[in-house]
This record gives C-alpha cells, structure tokens and sequence, in this order.
C-alpha cells in the first residue's frame, strides 16, 4: 500500500469516528503504528464543525445536549456539553463522557468553572431530558 492510500485510509478513519456512523464514538486511542494522530484527529474535528472552546463557552440551554470530544495523552473521549439538574434550583453545566463508571456516573466529568479545551459542535444540539440525562 501506498503511502498516500494509508493515509488515505487514517483519515477515512478519524473521519467515521468523528461522525459516529459507523464506528460508535466512546474512546478512541490516536496512536497508529507509534505516530501521534491527534494533530490529524483535530483538522477533521474541524473540518465538521467542531470548534476547540470550554464548557462554559458552548451554547447549550438547559435540555439540550452538545457533542463534544475531549482530548488526553493522545486519547479522544467522545460525550455531551449539557446541563445537570439536582432539583429544580440545583444545576450544573458540564461535559460528562459516555464512558461510565461503577456507579453509572459520566466517568469524565469537566465542569464549567475548568478552563480545559474541549471540541465542541454547537451546530448539532440535540434535545434531551433534563431531568434523566444518563439516558440519553
């Protein structure tokens, strides 16, 4: 294979991953045959309308969510800007993985108070119910 078709080949890759079609977007490792791919990975994030921002940057209103990938040591987690009601006077807006932990809970969580840099689409909100967001 040519050098061109393999890297023809990466970026039909991080492409399906970013639109979550055909592979399911959760954890993905960006490390191909020891070359990092995040570099890559962020160009087609932002060839499909996600824009590097914070939590507390995305416009999201309450009851609805915004996909979002976070990236770490070369790992992207895909989940959802989106606001997390306590009770009817307790919220929160945050990023919470689709990854879960033990109890069921977003096994990343980035509040909006962090200033960490996520890839947010806000073009491609979805509703959601507020008041069971694990569900979604």
């Amino acid at each position: 294979m040519t050098a061109s078709a393999v890297q023809d080949n990466i970026r039909d890759a991080l492409r399906a991953i970013v639109e979550g079609k055909i592979v399911k977007r959760i954890k993905h490792d960006l490390v191909h045959e020891g070359q990092d791919l995040t570099h890559l990975f962020v160009k087609e994030l932002e060839r499909h309308g996600y824009k590097p921002m914070t939590v507390d940057g995305v416009r999201c209103e309450r009851g609805e969510r915004v996909p979002a990938f976070y990236m770490k040591d070369s790992v992207a987690y895909f989940g959802w800007v989106f606001w997390e009601q306590f009770t009817s006077w307790k919220i929160r807006k945050l990023w919470g993985s689709v990854i879960k932990d033990k109890r069921g809970d977003w096994d990343i969580q980035i509040p909006a108070t962090r200033k960490t840099t996520i890839y947010a689409n806000e073009s491609l909100t979805l509703e959601m119910d507020i008041d069971h967001p694990p569900e979604f």
